[in-house]
């Protein structure tokens, strides 16, 4: 899955000590949508060098691919949504503003691009 928006917060890092001795870390962050009506999503990157290799600031315009993965804990359930790539919009895929969602140079026809064969049928099949 991917989300293309603007990072409105980065949230202080978390770290810890597995049971099994080994250090962990893990960074949120809240991307805001361009949509009609935003939204708003905190994702988290996992690990100190997928953290340093994104280098994530407040302001930045950018698209995260994402899995969502959901565990439950003493009978409540919990949903992460973790980044496992993330591409700068002017490097990648362009933001989706309201300005380009469609191309300037496309025509929109509302007509269908082949004749049909019975004038009082529209449907193409």
């Amino acid at each position: 899955m991917e989300i293309t928006g603007k990072i409105i917060a980065v949230l202080p890092e978390q770290g810890g000590v597995s049971k099994t001795g080994n250090e962990w870390k893990k960074k949120e962050y809240v991307l805001e949508t361009y949509d009609q009506y935003p939204k708003k999503v905190c994702f988290q990157l996992f690990g100190n060098d997928k953290i340093e290799q994104a280098a994530i600031q407040a302001g930045e315009d950018l698209t995260v691919y994402f899995d969502i993965d959901s565990r439950e804990y003493n009978g409540r359930w919990f949903t992460n949504i973790n980044a496992w790539k993330v591409e700068r919009a002017n490097m990648g895929i362009p933001a989706a503003t309201p300005d380009n969602f469609a191309p300037a140079a496309a025509p929109i026809s509302s007509a269908p691009d082949f004749p049909s064969p019975n004038p009082t049928d529209d449907l193409p099949f």
